[in-house]
């Protein structure tokens, strides 16, 4: 789900974008093979697509057969907080499309009634529908987020909403070790997406204060405790020789999320840039740390280009399946790499988008062991010199807010990690080769690539009171299983 507009994720779970029916996931293969399937955390991946109830982007939709978690992901607004993350991001967009449609339906309208211009009546009803949605979605996303978003779901049905943020840390831990003592006697699949370390980086009074860097440390020091107890529970179900753990991050540090002095979005070293960033290293490179004992040595440190795309591959390969053929998979296999059977990734070029939009290229040139990278196309940070877009809240991927690179700014990341210094025709003498492979390889990438339907479209993304998962009747929707007891909420 890539997005050419600036909303780069899902804001509601009440829009009908999602990761379509017709995708196939590694848990569908898994679970075609006989393996029982779950996830545990957060999906944000879709709900529903034209009810309440068909539950086409749900998890237990795409091969999971057990779900607990948020079919969302974690918000500022969920913890009640004066600093809202969604709201900020969009009331200022709604309210302004919501008046430019009004204003077209307003002049079609007066066209229409004194016959100045010829307009048919559906044409002008569609418009009005739309603005509609644009002002409650504008409407609800002052204090509603909280109802509508931050929700906890069992399988198909709903447990808690809004979500109890106090509890939630223990019950998803106890959730992943109760599905793994019901089925250790057979071949599982384990999806835990973590609610940590995402602000507002909910954290037990256990670990408050632990850490000398900070709420993020805190919360830090709390997901290293819950990975902990997994791998515990793992070693005391004798289960440790034959079960593949692939602990990774989505992305790096996001170097905008911060409460006044104090930053709530970690750090990324040397490395420049951060979340939702485009092709720079802060945002893209991460530790990768697997565990497989008796299979794979352990202390064992590899130095090649992964991705997360490689999970896909790595797990259909272990579990005896076979990748789909009717299309591009993008992943790469880790295990002859973890094995050392082979001494190089897969990868010999990596391509970094940003929503659509190609951003970046690196080479890992084989012969050499040069990699090389260059960026098409780089945010401008706000302030200039701070290294991230503090003005805007988060980078945009095109737009007054890119700065546009012909030539490309080629680093060698072999030897500038930061990507510091970048490199021209008159220091480098190979820059005109590098560069000009690198775009033969982006030109042959592209012929790759099928257009779809665009999932964060902005129909697709704006909410849609239909589409909204409540556990009671809409729109009163408050509910807790544990104490049984449905509430009204205005």
């Amino acid at each position: 789900m890539a997005s050419g507009t600036q909303w780069q994720v899902l804001f509601w779970n009440g829009c009908s974008g999602g990761l379509p029916p017709n995708e196939t996931t590694f848990a569908r293969i898994l679970q075609q093979q006989g393996y029982s399937t779950a996830l545990v955390g957060k999906w944000h991946m879709g709900v529903n697509c034209k009810s309440r109830h068909d539950h086409c982007h749900h998890p237990l939709n795409h091969g999971f057969d057990y779900f607990y978690g948020m079919p969302f992901t974690l918000l500022n607004e969920c913890q009640g907080t004066d600093d809202p993350e969604l709201a900020k991001s969009l009331q200022d967009t709604y309210w302004l499309y919501t008046q430019v449609i009004i204003l077209a339906v307003l002049t079609l309208l007066i066209g229409k009634l004194t016959n100045l211009f010829s307009v048919k009546w559906k044409i002008i009803i569609c418009l009005a529908i739309c603005g509609f949605l644009y002002f409650i979605s504008w409407f609800s996303s002052y204090g509603f987020t909280k109802y509508w978003n931050c929700i906890l779901m069992r399988n198909h049905g709903i447990t808690e909403q809004p979500m109890n943020l106090e509890k939630i840390t223990s019950n998803m831990l106890k959730e992943a070790v109760s599905f793994i003592e019901r089925n250790k006697h057979r071949p599982f699949l384990l999806f835990v997406s973590l609610l940590h370390v995402h602000t507002p980086l909910i954290t037990t009074e256990k670990f408050q204060g632990r850490s000398r860097h900070g709420l993020y440390g805190d919360n830090v020091e709390e997901m290293d405790w819950m990975v902990g107890r997994l791998l515990d529970v793992i070693d005391k179900e004798d289960l440790k020789n034959n079960t593949f753990i692939y602990f990774a991050s989505d992305h790096g540090g996001s170097l905008e999320a911060h409460r006044g002095n104090a930053q709530l979005g970690g750090w990324n070293g040397i490395y420049k840039g951060g979340k939702g960033m485009g092709g720079w290293e802060g945002g893209i490179r991460v530790p990768g740390i697997v565990r497989w004992p008796g299979v794979l040595p352990a202390g064992t440190v590899i130095n090649e280009l992964t991705s997360l795309m490689d999970v896909f591959p790595t797990v259909v390969h272990l579990a005896g399946g076979a990748v789909p053929q009717d299309r591009v998979i993008d992943g790469r296999t880790l295990l002859p790499l973890l094995q050392g059977t082979v001494q190089h990734s897969g990868h010999e070029f990596m391509f970094h988008y940003c929503g659509v939009f190609l951003h970046a290229v690196r080479w890992h040139q084989k012969d050499s062991g040069t990699v090389w990278k260059a960026h098409y196309a780089t945010p401008v940070f706000q302030p200039e010199a701070s290294g991230a877009c503090f003005g805007r809240g988060i980078c945009p991927c095109f737009g007054d807010g890119v700065t546009h690179h012909d030539p490309p700014l080629l680093f060698d990341l072999s030897q500038d990690p930061s990507e510091a210094n970048p490199l021209s025709a008159d220091t480098e003498p190979l820059f005109d080769t590098v560069t000009r492979r690198i775009g033969k390889a982006v030109e042959e990438h592209r012929k790759t690539l099928a257009p779809v339907p665009q999932q964060l479209s902005p129909y697709n993304n704006i909410w849609k009171p239909w589409l909204q998962p409540c556990c009671g009747t809409f729109p009163f929707c408050w509910c807790d299983e544990e104490n049984n007891k449905v509430h009204g909420m205005l």
